[in-house]
């Protein structure tokens, strides 16, 4: 006697090799398609750094950046300001045409440096050379006579001096060294309001400023 097979084997097996080939259409339609396995992030938009457009055009406003300088009048007389008014300083241990500045750190916070290409404001005739250094980090900044060029951080208000003398390295830039006028500079500055705070600086102070220029 031959044993019958059951009934329900052969449609098994049809169901079986039918979602083999659902399958199998299944993966060559997304192949068609160019569907790609997922990656990464990229649901995010992470693809590459920076795009070079935006890298060129700050570094474009970087290289072209100006410092206005002008003669702004102060309770210790006439001294070098930058267009909105405020102190500008230079340091006695920075070396005179060194092409660089040894204030850095906690240095550059309490001092910052009075970055961008300098140049006077309209009718300002300064008795110094301007020029620039370029800072680690590509940061131009302006210098006047070689010295680098710095504001003080607690100058709150245009025309304080509150830096000058400090630490007896810290000098504004004042007399001769400023113009052969500097009231008449001061005049035909964009900005010429007349300012108060701060406090006089010593004799020896103010000797200094002129001695280590």
């Amino acid at each position: 006697m031959r044993l019958r097979q059951p009934a329900t084997a052969a449609p098994r097996y049809l169901a079986v090799l039918g979602a083999a080939a659902l399958t199998a259409a299944i993966c060559l339609s997304a192949a068609a398609c160019g569907t790609a396995a997922p990656v990464a992030g990229a649901a995010y938009g992470t693809t590459s750094a920076t795009p070079k457009a935006a890298t060129t055009g700050t570094a474009a406003s970087a290289a072209t950046a100006k410092a206005m300088l002008t003669v702004r009048k102060t309770s210790i007389g006439y001294v070098l300001a930058t267009h909105a008014g405020q102190t500008i300083y230079w340091y006695g241990d920075d070396v005179k045409g060194s092409g660089k500045s040894t204030c850095t750190g906690s240095c550059l916070t309490a001092w910052p440096a009075v970055t961008g290409t300098p140049l006077a404001a309209p009718g300002v005739q300064l008795a110094g050379k301007l020029g620039a250094i370029t800072r680690p980090g590509g940061v131009v900044q302006a210098t006047y006579n070689g010295y680098p060029l710095y504001t003080y951080a607690q100058d709150m208000a245009p025309g304080q001096v509150l830096g000058n003398g400090a630490g007896g390295v810290w000098h504004v830039i004042t007399g001769t060294l400023l113009s052969a006028s500097p009231a008449s500079a001061a005049a035909a500055s964009l900005r010429d309001v007349s300012g108060s705070g701060g406090t006089a600086p010593s004799p020896s102070a103010t000797a200094s400023a002129y001695g280590g220029y």
